[in-house]
């Protein structure tokens, strides 16, 4: 069931997700070579209750096995998402997708950024860049009047064209007292299908981009998605409200590209 927010809920929303921001940003100031995503799950677990929100992503349920064990996931090179937190230190050339949710004052933020780990090399940057781009082609389909369809269909004709795969298998969605709610959000999909947008839609556009093959699998965690091919995957979210003429983005990567400067993607 999909409800609309009032303007009170949309600046609730936008406190929630304007710490995954400051959260993120805490962590960009740690990430180098030798660090462990253990050690980035604590320092995010630690923030973001030290400002008053609960991790949603910590004890989240999953139909195929345990509850999720950490704060944050940090997907790890061909991890597209949902990797759990670990002891192996990151490595330079490496990139580690950091996806984010906080409950603050009855409301869920949700949002993930793709950082570099020391050098990478020019081709996984463009595929790092391509996923931040298709995420704001389909941002900006998401007004008044257009339908979902328009945003999923941005979002893999940007992809694609570079000949990068689009994972079908895990999607966006809407976000409001609940971190996952209707509607789905597919980043593939075809231009004037779906529902109408309306203002006050509350939704989350996350772009899980491979270089490779778009086929995953599960790793026996029962958590982590992996790509078929072993190559890298990004992935890039905001959480917005539909509006006239352009959308409400609500998260922020201001905070997260002040810290990495002219390392950004």
């Amino acid at each position: 069931m999909i409800y609309l927010k009032t303007d009170e809920e949309v600046e609730l929303l936008r406190e929630a997700n304007l710490l995954i921001g400051r959260t993120l940003a805490e962590l960009a100031k740690i990430i180098k070579p030798g660090v462990t995503t253990k050690q980035l799950d604590k320092v995010a677990e630690e923030f973001i209750r030290d400002n008053g929100a609960e991790p949603t992503f910590k004890g989240f349920p999953n139909p195929y096995g345990g509850p999720f064990p950490a704060s944050i996931c940090t997907s790890v090179n061909e991890q597209v998402v949902h990797g759990i937190p670990n002891d192996v230190p990151l490595q330079d050339g490496d990139i580690v997708s950091i996806d984010c949710g906080t409950r603050l004052n009855g409301f869920c933020g949700d949002s993930c950024y793709t950082f570099p780990v020391g050098e990478i090399s020019p081709e996984v940057k463009n595929l790092l860049k391509t996923t931040k781009e298709a995420l704001y082609k389909g941002i900006e389909q998401a007004v008044v009047g257009h339908r979902l369809g328009d945003i999923s269909y941005a979002v893999q004709q940007h992809c694609e064209a570079q000949g990068y795969g689009v994972v079908r298998e895990f999607v966006g969605h809407g976000v409001g007292h609940e971190m996952h709610e209707d509607p789905q959000v597919p980043n593939y999909g075809r231009r004037g299908n779906g529902i109408l947008l309306k203002s006050g839609l509350c939704i989350a556009i996350e772009p899980m981009i491979t270089m490779g093959t778009k086929d995953i699998y599960m790793q026996e965690d029962r958590w982590g998605i992996v790509t078929r091919d072993k190559k890298p995957a990004a992935h890039y979210e905001h959480s917005l409200c539909v509006r006239k003429g352009k959308a409400d983005i609500l998260s922020s990567f201001d905070e997260i590209e002040k810290v990495l400067a002219d390392k950004f993607i």
